[in-house]
């Protein structure tokens, strides 16, 4: 499920994090492997999250059939959905939240190999839960999904990937919930979101409880590579900074922003160290982070920087890599 690209942005983000601690205090390469390995965990975490959540709604629209049905909105088809009911009793989901008991107070239940919602205690949940209903039943795919009488699988799973996709990606009061209950989370929602839509695409009702969620990683090597970008990253951070140092000579240093330097050292860690990933690969990779994380113009710097140092190691024979080909578009 966390990709690669996902690691590098994280790898990145520790990065930032890691020199901005260190201009107050000495920080140690292992703190900052011990958190990448945190922020993954926490993005796994909020995977699950998610599904508790579609079952929290659920459960919060069982509890409101009557009172929709005095006020003439029949929600049994919604309350009752295929989807969510095989979602409970998925084996995966109930071993997650079997084992990380202890360590989550999300208000959850298992009860005879199923997961269920409690809201004792939970007043901001409840609000939070309430608000998320309230903007589902005011979407026109949900007055479309009551509408049709007949109970079908496909659609019960569909109507919950146009709800991620146009209520919980966009709730703000979300976004300050998941904010609240970890530093990581908002930063990786959007991806998450993806990630448990694709999830319950591929939901099979011939599959019943032994449907297969997505495992952490797609390859065991993948938290492997962020630990070494990560390490390579600091170990050989003043070779990285003189490079960028010498092809930046006539930029004002306070123009350029400290992220894109961070992203280019990323970059130039990767180019150097991982010999069977293509230089445009890599390249593209941290251009793609530099748009959505840091100035309107740093694609096309960082596109300028990394390939003429790109280049110079190619043709210098400081690494070895196939023929490298610049795809960059703005």
């Amino acid at each position: 499920m966390i990709n690669r690209s996902l690691l590098r942005i994280k790898v990145i983000q520790i990065l930032y994090s890691y020199y901005k601690n260190k201009e107050n205090e000495t920080v140690e390469l292992e703190s900052a492997e011990n958190e990448l390995i945190e922020s993954t965990d926490k993005t796994y975490e909020l995977y699950h999250y998610f599904f508790l959540l579609i079952i929290k709604i659920t459960d919060y629209a069982k509890r409101m059939e009557k009172k929709e049905s005095a006020a003439g909105l029949n929600i049994s088809k919604f309350s009752n959905n295929l989807f969510v009911q095989q979602l409970r009793k998925n084996n995966s989901l109930l071993a997650y939240f079997n084992e990380q008991k202890d360590n989550l107070d999300w208000g959850f239940a298992t009860e005879e190999n199923e997961l269920y919602w409690t809201i004792q205690h939970e007043e901001q949940q409840n609000n939070l839960i309430k608000e998320l209903y309230n903007q589902i039943k005011g979407l026109e795919e949900f007055q479309k999904y009551l509408e049709s009488k007949e109970t079908n699988f496909i659609e019960d799973k569909e109507i919950w990937r146009s709800i991620l996709r146009k209520t919980i990606s966009d709730s703000e009061s979300l976004g300050r919930e998941l904010e609240d209950m970890s530093i990581y989370w908002n930063d990786d929602a959007a991806d998450v979101i993806s990630f448990v839509s694709k999830t319950i695409r591929n939901f099979d009702e011939t599959q019943g409880e032994e449907q297969e969620l997505l495992p952490q990683f797609k390859d065991e090597e993948d938290l492997e590579f962020a630990k070494k970008l990560l390490k390579q990253s600091i170990y050989d951070e003043s070779d990285y900074r003189k490079m960028i140092s010498e092809r930046t000579k006539n930029w004002d240093a306070d123009r350029i922003a400290y992220l894109d330097t961070i992203i280019m050292q990323t970059a130039l860690a990767e180019i150097c160290n991982f010999p069977t990933i293509p230089v445009n690969v890599s390249i593209n990779e941290y251009i793609e982070i530099a748009k959505n994380y840091s100035t309107a113009k740093s694609g096309t710097f960082i596109n300028g920087i990394l390939d003429a140092i790109a280049k110079e190691l190619i043709e210098s024979k400081k690494i070895t890599k196939v023929v490298y080909t610049n795809t960059y578009k703005k």
